[in-house]
């Protein structure tokens, strides 16, 4: 007989959650570090980046979902006039596709309305194709911004093909 899955509950981030979510900001920045082949993301301790977003006077609120006994994903908040941008959200890796993301996702979408503003925003790297396509799904379907960027040094490689904007090619 299988063990029931522990209910995913959302909350309020409390500061003793500090050393978890920056497990968790390491485990981001290593996704990130792999899809750019690029270890120097980050700098030398990526978790403490986290305190430095922590401290960012835009962070309206910050939630964890936890299975009671260990925190396993978070999510922050950043307001910006009538808009907020959810930054970050994380999941530990070895619990994805269990729907955490999606309640954390929705708890920011919650607030996000409560405050009255006009656009909930969020902005994965152009490369991580499994978050655009979680956010895809989630509802996300404005393009509202582009961020472009020009390498400038000839260590640029590694980019990939294949994206097409407005009959435009680009590389990610």
């Amino acid at each position: 007989m299988t063990r029931p899955t522990p209910a995913i509950g959302v909350r309020e981030y409390r500061k003793q959650d500090l050393a978890r979510c920056r497990e968790l900001w390491r485990s981001l920045t290593q996704r990130h570090r792999d899809l750019y082949a690029d270890p120097s993301i980050g700098g030398d301790d990526p978790g403490l980046e986290l305190d430095a977003h922590l401290a960012d006077p835009r962070l309206a609120r910050m939630w964890v979902a936890e299975d009671g006994a260990r925190i396993l994903g978070l999510c922050g908040l950043l307001l910006s006039d009538e808009e907020s941008e959810l930054e970050p959200i994380v999941v530990d890796p070895e619990h994805r596709s269990r729907g955490i993301g999606r309640q954390l996702a929705l708890r920011a979408l919650e607030e996000s309305r409560r405050l009255g503003l006009k656009y909930l925003n969020v902005r994965p790297v152009g490369r991580n194709v499994e978050a655009i396509r979680f956010f895809h799904r989630e509802g996300f379907r404005l393009l509202g911004r582009l961020e472009l960027s020009m390498p400038l040094d000839s260590e640029s490689s590694g980019w990939k093909e294949g994206v097409e904007i407005h009959e435009r090619r680009f590389r990610y």
